[in-house]
């Protein structure tokens, strides 16, 4: 069921992490790290139909790819194994603060599409590769707002409308999460029963996506969602440092 509403709030605003996280952690009980660990896993189904549902649109964003995925899937392995190397204390002290981060990015989301509707490059692609190496050692490391990240930053070199940068985002974002999760599954870090459940929600919820979105207003369903993600920031910041 989590994952199934988590995938349609991808679907139509995007933030799905921050249902998906919370619930692995407070609904099921799993230490944050193996939460975030069984979360990137789970993220395969989204990013896999955003992928062919946007095949259409290569024609014009398409060539980015080639520079693109070296740094992208080194950027997930860095992240990845930088979650490896934190410790479970540290990491719980760490996690209310990329949560108000990717809320903080869901709320600006449409300034976002707002640069990306701009156009006109600003940087040239050599720096647009470095600032993909970081977003994915953020995806790799943590993951909820990374998909926002990437417009962002893709609205700086990238020409192309936000369909045309969605294109290569989730072929990008489904490396990051490929790779990592080859990392975390490896490492033993991710718990397979939680994981199939999201998994399979998912899959049910990207089917059905594209009809339920049509009955939500997208933006309020992102207000919505940021204010919850920031509300969450509150939870575990007080479950993190509350003596």
């Amino acid at each position: 069921m989590v994952g199934a509403v988590a995938s349609g709030i991808n679907a139509v605003a995007g933030g799905g992490s921050l249902i998906s996280f919370p619930y692995l952690t407070f609904g099921i009980g799993l230490p944050e790290r193996i939460a975030n660990a069984t979360n990137s896993v789970s993220l395969f189904p989204g990013s896999l139909a955003g992928g062919f549902g946007f095949k259409n649109l290569f024609q014009k964003t398409g060539h980015y790819l080639r520079a693109l995925l070296l740094p992208t899937a080194i950027g997930s392995v860095a992240g990845s194994l930088l979650l490896l190397n934190t410790s479970d204390a540290v990491f719980k002290e760490v996690i209310p603060f990329l949560i108000f981060l990717a809320a903080l990015l869901l709320l600006f989301q449409p300034k976002v599409k707002a640069l990306v509707g701009k156009g006109g490059r600003t940087l040239p692609v050599w720096a647009g590769v470095l600032l993909q190496f970081l977003v994915s050692v953020y995806g790799g490391y943590f993951g909820a707002g990374m998909g926002i990240m990437m417009l962002g930053c893709f609205a700086l070199y990238i020409e192309g409308n936000v369909h045309e940068l969605n294109a290569i985002k989730n072929w990008l974002s489904l490396l990051v999460n490929f790779t990592c999760s080859i990392v975390f599954v490896f490492k033993g870090l991710v718990m397979p029963t939680p994981a199939l459940w999201v998994i399979l929600g998912s899959l049910v919820g990207g089917f059905f996506a594209a009809r339920i979105s049509q009955r939500f207003d997208p933006n309020r369903l992102r207000l919505v969602i940021a204010i919850y993600g920031l509300g969450m920031s509150a939870y575990f910041a007080w479950h993190a440092f509350a003596k």
